[in-house]
């Protein structure tokens, strides 16, 4: 199954795709410049499942990941709104550990491998 992990800086992707390639998928994290899906689809080959990292712009910035900059998450949230319409699995991670994103992801992946519909 080939996965790709779309999101805010600071959202967790690089973590969740370590943990789902451990678990033997396919992963690729979507690289800015990459986040529009049409433009995505044309770079890399459409992937079975497209998950959607999300983080408030508090956590963002207690994580580190960013140079704090008023207003960045809310220009990367418009910026990935296509990744976000389009995405199979919206995972906001604020209060999660790297853990519980990662046995939500997995949990989901294992039901869309048995056929199972688009879930939020």
């Amino acid at each position: 199954m080939r996965v790709v992990l779309v999101g805010i800086c600071g959202s967790g992707k690089s973590s969740l795709a370590r943990g789902l390639r451990h678990l033997g998928y396919e992963v690729r994290e979507c690289g800015q410049e990459h986040s529009d899906v049409p433009h995505m689809w044309r770079v890399i080959s459409r992937p079975d499942v497209l998950i959607f990292l999300d983080a408030s712009e508090d956590e963002t910035r207690r994580r580190g990941e960013t140079h704090y900059i008023p207003g960045f998450v809310d220009t990367e949230r418009q910026r990935l709104a296509d990744a976000r319409a389009n995405c199979d699995l919206y995972i906001m991670t604020d209060k999660l550990s790297e853990i519980a994103v990662l046995e939500i992801a997995h949990d989901f992946l294992l039901h869309h491998a048995r056929g199972y519909c688009k879930a939020e």
